[in-house]
């Protein structure tokens, strides 16, 4: 079954509302953003979660002393990278890496998958880094091998309306929502929910 991650979280209650719900991992802002949050905000909401909820810092170009500060302070299991870091940057980190890439072809798809990281993020193509909310043609996934897919993260646009279609057409490791399951800017139980449940097919049909 496909995995499902939040990322995004900014405090305690809605960090325990979405482990509580079944998710697999949720995602910390830890760049500029305007829903970064700080090391020491962080090292209080993860304290406050489960072991098996893997707890990924999402980080854009920055030090390698910072993310190990953040991950080691902030009790992180994964890292995640939306920047220019380039494997002797990730070699250097001996954690387990995201890597995110902006696509809208299958060359580029292609490219992203020669990188040597656990999983690849993909996403479609925008201005904002660490996350911009804009899909790309999830068909485009569909001819690649099971070993491929077992590695991808698929982000960008999803929400309960769309994320059955997603996955059905691209069969990926792992799914990420962050604005869609926001109202004003803030992240919305309902939402949540609705989009968990979608996917776990508890509620609604599709």
């Amino acid at each position: 079954m496909t995995k499902i991650k939040i990322c995004g979280i900014r405090d305690i209650e809605t960090a325990k509302f979405t482990e509580n719900l079944g998710i697999d991992a949720l995602g910390f802002i830890l760049c500029p953003s305007k829903r970064r949050i700080q090391v020491n905000e962080l090292k209080e909401i993860t304290r406050s979660l489960k072991s098996d909820v893997d707890k990924v810092g999402v980080f854009v170009n920055q030090s390698e002393d910072y993310i190990k500060e953040a991950y080691y302070e902030g009790n992180l299991t994964m890292v995640q990278l939306h920047g220019e870091e380039d494997e002797d940057f990730i070699k250097r980190l001996p954690f387990t890496v995201i890597k995110a890439f902006n696509v809208d072809s299958f060359e580029e798809i292609k490219r992203a998958l020669i990188f040597d990281v656990p999983y690849i993020l993909l996403e479609g193509k925008g201005n904002e880094r660490g996350g911009n909310g804009n899909s790309f043609p999830w068909e485009l996934l569909g001819t690649l091998s099971k070993e491929e897919r077992s590695r991808i993260i698929l982000a960008g646009g999803l929400n309960a309306e769309n994320v059955r279609e997603a996955i059905s057409l691209a069969n990926p490791y792992m799914v990420d929502a962050s604005s869609s399951l926001e109202v004003d800017g803030v992240k919305n139980k309902d939402k949540i929910e609705g989009f968990i449940n979608k996917i776990r097919g508890l509620k609604y049909e599709i």
